[in-house]
């Protein structure tokens, strides 16, 4: 990443460090972030039906940080590592997917959160945020029947190669 990126807005991906802003300067970062995005949309989709249905070209080239960028956008809460390096809190976590321009998401939280039994519930409403703003979306299981999601771009984008 270059020096302007990783100075500016970073969306929480669950890998990193509990939040130090206070909820409401990050909620307006998330949003005027969201709000670039969505502009980002339409400036690149003019000519479709709906531009903001699907996502642009920015997107599919960072599909970690706008997968990121969406689920915090929905509410969802982001889990969180300490300066241990072990989970500090529950939530989502964003990584690579299994294949390439997929993203994995998964319910992730330290012993004794409740994360695994959380998960089904709070995947299906990351799934729905993601669905809504045009992502291909796949429920799996996974390692100790925990499940994750594969996050895909749509069919007929150019780099997409979501699934029916």
């Amino acid at each position: 990443m270059g020096t302007e990126e990783s100075n500016g807005f970073e969306p929480a991906t669950g890998d990193g460090p509990p939040a130090a802003e206070p909820a409401a300067a990050r909620a307006a970062s998330v949003r005027t972030a969201f709000e670039g995005l969505l502009q980002i949309r339409r400036l690149t989709g003019a000519g479709l039906p709906d531009p903001v249905a699907a996502p642009a070209p920015w997107e599919l080239k960072r599909p970690i940080r706008a997968v990121a960028l969406a689920l915090e956008r929905s509410g969802a809460t982001p889990s969180a590592v300490g300066p241990s390096g072990h989970r500090v809190s529950a939530g989502y976590r964003v990584s690579n997917g299994e294949s390439a321009g997929s993203v994995r998401v998964e319910w992730a939280g330290p012993p004794g959160s409740g994360a695994a039994h959380n998960e089904e519930e709070a995947l299906a409403g990351c799934a729905s945020a993601l669905r809504d703003l045009g992502w291909t979306v796949l429920l799996y299981r996974g390692p100790r029947r925990r499940r994750y999601l594969e996050v895909e771009p749509p069919s007929g984008l150019p780099g997409g190669h979501g699934r029916a």
